[in-house]
C-alpha cells in the first residue's frame, strides 16, 4: 500500500493542524490562524518593512509504507503579489540544511507559534528578541521562495528516514511586504511538496 500524505498548517500554543489544499488554500496574514478570510490583512508600512505572521507547512504520514524522505518543497518562480522593493515569501533556512541530515525544515518538538501585532504586522523570523527560536540565531538569513524554483532546485526540508505515520518537519515561510507594495488581495500561488517513498 501507498503512503496517505496531506499537507498540514501547525498553528496555536500547543500545534494544532489544519489540512491545507487547493480547496482549502492557507493565508498569510498578522494574526495566528490558518484562513483569516480579510480580516488580519499585512499593512503596508510607511518606513521599514512589515511581516505576516510566520507559517509552518508539514507533511502528515498515515496509512502504510515501508520508508519516507527527502522531503522538499518549490514554487514556479514567480509570485505576483507586488510586495515592493525588498519585499518578498521568504523561507527559513538552517546553517547545516542542506547536509544529509538535516534539512531546513523546524521539526515538532522545535515549532514556535508566531506573534506580533495582529492585523498590523507579524515579528521577523530573524528578529533578536521575538524571532523564531529554531532560526533567528543561525548565520543564514530567510531568502526569498522564488530561488526553489523547480523540482530539480527544491528546498530540502526532512532527510529524516519516516518509517510510521507522523508529521515530517515543517518548512517556515513569511511573507514581508515594503513600502512601496501593492494593497489589496492577491491571487493564489501553488506550492508544491515533493517526497521519496519506498
Amino acid at each position: 500500500m501507498a503512503a496517505t500524505v496531506v499537507v498540514k498548517e501547525w498553528n496555536g500554543a500547543g500545534r494544532t493542524e489544519t489540512t491545507v489544499s487547493v480547496g482549502a488554500p492557507a493565508r498569510f496574514c498578522t494574526k495566528d490562524v490558518n484562513a483569516p478570510s480579510t480580516t488580519y490583512p499585512i499593512v503596508i508600512p510607511t518606513s521599514g518593512l512589515n511581516y505576516s505572521y510566520w507559517k509552518h507547512f508539514a507533511l502528515d504520514l498515515s496509512s502504510t509504507f515501508t520508508k519516507i524522505n527527502n522531503v522538499r518543497i518549490y514554487c514556479d518562480g514567480t509570485i505576483a503579489w507586488t510586495l515592493g522593493t525588498d519585499g518578498m515569501v521568504s523561507v527559513a533556512l538552517k546553517d547545516d540544511g542542506a547536509t544529509t541530515d538535516e534539512g531546513h525544515g523546524c521539526p515538532t518538538a522545535s515549532y514556535e507559534q508566531s506573534a506580533g501585532t495582529e492585523g498590523e504586522t507579524g515579528y521577523a523570523l530573524k528578529d533578536a528578541t521575538y524571532g523564531h527560536n529554531y532560526y533567528k540565531d543561525e548565520t543564514a538569513v530567510p531568502v526569498d521562495f522564488t530561488a526553489y524554483d523547480e523540482a530539480a532546485a527544491a528546498l530540502l526540508v526532512d532527510s529524516t528516514d519516516h518509517t510510521s505515520a507522523e508529521d515530517t518537519k515543517a518548512v517556515v515561510l513569511q511573507v514581508i511586504v515594503d513600502t512601496d507594495a501593492t494593497q489589496g488581495e492577491k491571487a493564489d500561488e501553488t506550492f508544491t511538496f515533493l517526497y521519496d517513498e519506498i
